[in-house]
């Protein structure tokens, strides 16, 4: 009989993975409905978690907050720290103003360019 483990880092992974695209297709759902807050909120959090999976992969762990995230980012990834450096305003903003289809598009590219740029 063959056995397979999958590593604590495997579960890792997907779990990060699962959280992504759930984000994302969240995301996807509030920019189609015109809520635009929502889904700046949740395209902000696929890429945050994006982050995290790079990270993981890369480093083998998974930063505890946004502090750690974005100073292993600016340390390491500084292209994607960069990107979240000036994204993050706008997931603040979320919270407390009316945001437009324009912002929430901002996010929503530049989740798409770095899944490319990193393959997922």
């Amino acid at each position: 009989m063959l056995f397979v483990t999958i590593s604590n880092m495997d579960k890792k992974e997907e779990m990060l993975m699962q959280n992504i695209k759930e984000f994302y297709s969240e995301g996807n759902s509030a920019f189609d409905r015109g809520s635009f807050n929502t889904a700046t909120s949740l395209y902000f959090k696929a890429l945050a978690v994006l982050a995290d999976w790079i990270i993981l992969k890369k480093e083998g762990f998974i930063p505890k907050n946004h502090t750690d995230r974005f100073r292993i980012l600016e340390q390491k990834f500084p292209e994607i720290y960069d990107l979240l450096d000036k994204d993050f305003p706008a997931y603040q903003d979320s919270y407390s103003l009316s945001l437009d289809k324009d912002t929430a598009k901002v996010l929503k590219d530049d989740f798409k360019k770095i899944a490319q740029k990193v393959g997922f």
